[in-house]
């Protein structure tokens, strides 16, 4: 009963200081000081005295001050859109890879794709001194930034650049990914390719929807205002616009996805459709390779990593003007993008 009652008396929030563990030592600040950071000067017996009152209190050094001192905090953040979405976990993986080999720890958060949030989260994460910044954007005005990298924050932009600012981008060849897949369905007979993708302002959505213009260009294809749908990816919007473009007096008989929310609402919508049609997705998604789902794969964890790597360049020193490296995609052939069209 004595112990549920000190654990109950335990006040949250208050931790045990070095002077704590002074007092219950017995000993002056200077020597738990000494013991803390290893220094030389203290007798056995005492240090085996510190050591025992830092085991009793849960003491912990605090080394926000040690690091400030430095210049560094040895810690980085990341700004993701949406931590629910599968295609951040082996980037934000891969970050934290780089950062661990580093010495440093990784904070992150999401923005829930609100620019508003995003410009929050990032600012609290400068104002809690990290060393640099990946972003993942949800805005398309980043000069909120301009004075933290000046300060000297090393920032780095990953799957969509920064808006109306110069900085460090690792990007996936978007409009060059979808061409291809579009020009995929496009050799197996399509002729009438309907686009789901996402809102227009943001640079992946632009950037892929630009492909899939493209792709109908070379091959001389016109595109019906009909069959493109750009906007949130709630699946109750993706839905409806599928089944709008297969019940058009001018029907798509194949479909691109624009990202992989996009992919797996289109793919429960079809299951309902009496009659095959073909699909191609940008982003690989669970249970693809099973599903027979043919996609464009953009590697993740690349990203993150190539992101990383370059942050931590330019917290080494690395100089130059911001660079923006693009990363290509993989078409994995798997079923659904190789129905050919119905016969004429």
């Amino acid at each position: 009963m004595a112990d549920i009652a000190r654990r109950t008396d335990h006040r949250y929030g208050n931790r045990p200081t070095m002077k704590d563990v002074a007092a219950r030592a017995g000993v002056g600040l200077k020597t738990v000081s000494r013991v803390v950071n290893g220094e030389p000067g203290v007798t056995p017996d005492t240090e085996r005295r510190v050591h025992e009152a830092i085991e009793a209190l849960g003491f912990r050094r605090n080394d926000s001050a040690r690091v400030l001192r430095k210049g560094r905090t040895a810690t980085v953040g990341l700004v993701l859109e949406d931590l629910a979405d599968p295609f951040y976990g082996p980037l934000s993986r891969a970050v934290e890879e780089v950062a661990r080999a580093h010495g440093a720890l990784l904070i992150n958060g999401s923005s829930a794709e609100e620019p508003d949030r995003e410009q929050e989260l990032a600012l609290a994460l400068c104002a809690r001194r990290v060393d640099g910044l990946i972003v993942i954007p949800a805005g398309d005005d980043h000069r909120y930034l301009e004075p933290e990298i000046r300060a000297g924050v090393a920032t780095v932009f990953v799957d969509r650049p920064a808006g109306r600012i110069d900085a460090d981008a690792v990007l996936s060849d978007s409009f060059g990914g979808a061409r291809e897949g579009v020009a995929h369905l496009i050799a197996h007979g399509h002729r009438r390719i309907g686009f789901v993708g996402d809102r227009p302002r943001i640079h992946t959505g632009a950037e892929r929807l630009r492909g899939y213009r493209a792709a109908m260009e070379d091959a001389g294809l016109p595109v019906r205002e009909e069959w493109v749908s750009l906007g949130s990816t709630n699946p109750e919007r993706v839905s409806a616009a599928v089944r709008e473009m297969l019940t058009a007096p001018e029907p798509v008989t194949a479909l691109f996805a624009g990202n992989n929310r996009v992919t797996v609402t289109a793919v429960r919508t079809l299951a309902a459709h009496p009659s095959p049609v073909a699909l191609v997705g940008f982003d690989d998604i669970e249970l693809a390779d099973l599903l027979g789902i043919t996609v464009i794969a953009q590697d993740a964890a690349a990203l993150g990593r190539t992101a990383a790597e370059r942050l931590f360049r330019r917290l080494d020193g690395a100089g130059g003007a911001p660079e923006r490296v693009v990363l290509g995609t993989t078409l994995l052939a798997r079923g659904s993008g190789e129905i050919p069209a119905p016969a004429a």
